[in-house]
């Protein structure tokens, strides 16, 4: 019989439902963080454009943009707070014993939601109430409150691979607590940097990917350049800075985990020469079956070196490892992250020297393809690199020091079954009501530039002129008309 079906068979029946509940959730809250930590600071840098080239195009996009930022962030806080609920109600043992060490990066980022929030009430009031520049300077903010909440979950999350900052007394529960040794772990500097990195890349390829597809179909005006040069370049830019950051935290977990490391790396016995294998499967007898084999490249990639030593499964008890399924699990995840990096590093390539070289966007119909499908790629990326180290941690819930398994809920698992239930119903509901929202807004901006461009009466009057100063003046002959736009203009703003 194999060694993870043991496992599996002694581990608490609460114990999958438990996960799956809370992978779901993180999995789906996870979409949304990339537009909420990275969105404002993109709408900041196309509103900085729209004042300095006095462009009412660019402060258009802006005030546009604000608004779906707003929705996605109401949409956020709701799947961030079920989060917040399940490290309580799923996994009261590790909170029960290590709240008080790691449990302030919670508290940070519910500060920075409430932050946030003020923030983003106040920059969609500002349109045409403040002067521009006032307006400006109190929406730039917005991405220190994301970067903020970004900082409390990682300092959570990087205390969870690298515990620190406490001792243990004779029962074996935390005590001399070091808040700042348990924030600034060694895994919390390359963690933070490469996911604040890994927000703006994706954030920029999925709002520019939004204009590829309308430049696909035809739309090539000064609107759709721009809503789609700006985030991309924003994008192009980070993704080699992310190239290498994913490298320096590869090597970090060389270092620091380096059986979670063996575990993405699907090593099993600890030797020099390691070879590398692309998408293979790690068999319960440490053989690899698949994938492609490279020979030597993951001693070098380590350490520089073929003669690096790699620390293999085996260097652990089989309990105190992640089993061959989730070993592979968590390799197929760190490649596919790894691949998509790649491809998206190519595509800024792309995107610069066609630039350097002719000072305009690329003309070819494939460029824009690839744009558009960047969105999605950089989301799955961003989910893999998740799984990559969630699961390699395994079966750790607080690395070295609490299994998963002594951390789970006593409620019962047909309990929690339904609860994932319910949660997936609530959550293709929620999600589809955000994309209905975005559609009506997308139809609703279309057809008032449609109606502007025709030089007719907009059908839209907040997006008619400018953001800032008087509306433009209403013809007598439509004031009936204009008394019925005042409950959208209300609305919109």
């Amino acid at each position: 019989m194999s060694t993870s079906f043991h496992l599996l068979a002694d581990a608490p029946a609460q114990l999958l439902p438990a996960r799956e509940l809370m992978a779901f959730t993180l999995a789906s809250h996870i979409i949304l963080v990339p537009l909420g930590v990275a969105f404002p600071f993109i709408t900041l840098v196309m509103h900085y454009r729209g004042l300095r080239r006095k462009d009412a195009t660019a402060l258009l996009l802006a005030r546009r943009w604000s608004a779906v930022m707003a929705v996605q962030f109401a949409l956020g806080i709701v799947t961030g707070t079920v989060l917040s609920f399940e490290f309580g109600l799923l996994w009261p043992g590790m909170m029960g014993r290590w709240g008080d060490v790691f449990g302030i990066g919670f508290g940070v980022e519910a500060w920075a939601f409430f932050l946030e929030a003020v923030l983003i009430a106040i920059y969609l009031y500002g349109w045409r109430r403040l002067k521009p520049r006032t307006h400006f300077l109190l929406g730039l903010p917005l991405p220190a409150a994301a970067l903020l909440g970004a900082f409390g979950i990682l300092a959570a999350n990087s205390w969870m691979n690298t515990p620190q900052g406490f001792s243990l007394d004779s029962e074996g529960n935390p005590v001399d607590v070091d808040v700042w040794k348990a924030i600034f772990t060694p895994m919390f500097g390359p963690q933070y940097w490469h996911f604040v990195v890994a927000m703006i890349l994706t954030a920029g390829f999925v709002v520019s990917g939004v204009y590829a597809v309308g430049w696909l179909r035809g739309r090539r005006d000064h609107y759709h350049r721009l809503g789609f040069a700006v985030p991309f370049t924003i994008a192009a830019v980070a993704t080699p800075v992310q190239f290498v950051l994913g490298d320096s935290i590869a090597r970090s977990v060389f270092h620091k985990q380096p059986v979670k490391f063996a575990a993405m790396e699907i090593v099993w016995k600890t030797d020099t020469r390691v070879p590398e294998y692309l998408f293979g499967r790690l068999q319960e007898d440490g053989s690899v079956k698949g994938g492609i084999k490279i020979p030597l490249l993951d001693s070098f990639l380590a350490g520089f070196s073929a003669d690096t030593k790699v620390v293999g499964l085996t260097s652990v008890p089989a309990d105190q490892r992640p089993t061959a399924t989730q070993a592979t699990i968590a390799h197929w995840a760190f490649d596919l992250m790894v691949l998509i990096g790649s491809v998206l590093v190519l595509l800024a390539l792309w995107y610069g020297l066609v630039w350097l070289r002719y000072r305009r966007l690329p003309a070819s119909k494939w460029f824009y393809r690839s744009a558009a499908c960047a969105g999605v790629a950089s989301v799955v990326a961003v989910e893999s690199g998740w799984i990559a180290t969630e699961v390699g941690r395994q079966p750790w819930i607080v690395y070295q020091n609490m299994r998963v398994a002594e951390a789970v809920t006593f409620t019962r698992s047909t309990t929690l079954w339904i609860m994932l239930g319910v949660v997936m119903l609530v959550y293709v509901l929620l999600f589809g009501s955000f994309l209905v929202i975005l559609l009506k807004m997308r139809t609703r901006w279309r057809l008032a530039d449609e109606q502007r461009a025709a030089g007719g009466p907009p059908t839209d009057a907040p997006e008619a002129d400018t953001p800032y100063g008087p509306r433009a003046p209403v013809p007598a002959g439509d004031a009936p008309a204009a008394s019925g736009d005042a409950g959208a203009e209300g609305d919109h703003r």
